[in-house]
């Protein structure tokens, strides 16, 4: 996947969130179980795209 596109997933999951924030009346404690969840989500398809997630799962302890 080109580093572009990465960047430009990254800056519109951004916006998105900041709009949601920003814009949508919510309770504190939802907004921020809200960024935690994205927050979340995008570090782990960050790990998928650079291949880390498939050498993490195989890892044994």
């Amino acid at each position: 996947m080109p580093i572009l596109t990465i960047v430009l997933v990254l800056i519109a999951v951004g916006v998105v969130l900041w709009l949601i924030n920003k814009y949508i009346p919510m309770q504190g404690t939802i907004k921020n179980l809200l960024n935690a969840v994205v927050v979340i989500v995008v570090v782990i398809w960050l790990l998928k795209v650079f291949g880390v997630w498939g050498s993490l799962q195989n890892l044994h302890t």
